[in-house]
């Protein structure tokens, strides 16, 4: 078996992760968010209303660093966070009007990214592609 670095699994993913992940940043930048924003606001447009560490969880952030977008996120007024009615220590995050508006946009920018990364790969591959990640995400836990 070929033990070389391109041909790990590991290495792969991270190549093209990066290279993913600076495209997509790349066409965000003109609206003024990064691909981390970009995720969260995403997850919030899908769930409004998380708390701080559900969302943090869900996005695979640790609190220092969801802390960090979040409050990027609100000085640009694209979130808001207000004190949970049952737990006034825990803060829900809802998107804003402003928030909810720009991530429409964002979503066209997201599936153009998308759309050209998957050139050339049909759609039964991507799903092939999609459960073999899968398993090596449940493998790994």
């Amino acid at each position: 078996m070929d033990q070389t670095l391109e041909n790990s699994v590991g290495f792969i993913m991270t190549r093209t992760t990066l290279r993913y992940k600076n495209e997509l940043g790349r066409r965000l930048k003109p609206y003024g968010v990064t691909p981390e924003q970009w995720v969260t606001l995403h997850r919030l447009r899908e769930q409004d209303g998380l708390t701080q560490k559900e969302l943090a969880d869900q996005i695979f952030k640790d609190q220092p660093t969801i802390t960090r977008i979040l409050d990027k996120l609100e000085q640009k007024q694209l979130i808001r966070r207000s004190a949970s009615p049952e737990d006034r220590r825990v803060f829900r995050v809802h998107l804003t009007d402003q928030g909810r508006h720009l991530q429409e946009q964002l979503m066209a920018v997201s599936q153009q990214v998308r759309e050209e990364a998957g050139q050339g790969i049909t759609e039964r591959e991507l799903t092939a592609l999609k459960a073999t990640l899968n398993k090596i995400w449940s493998n790994l836990a």
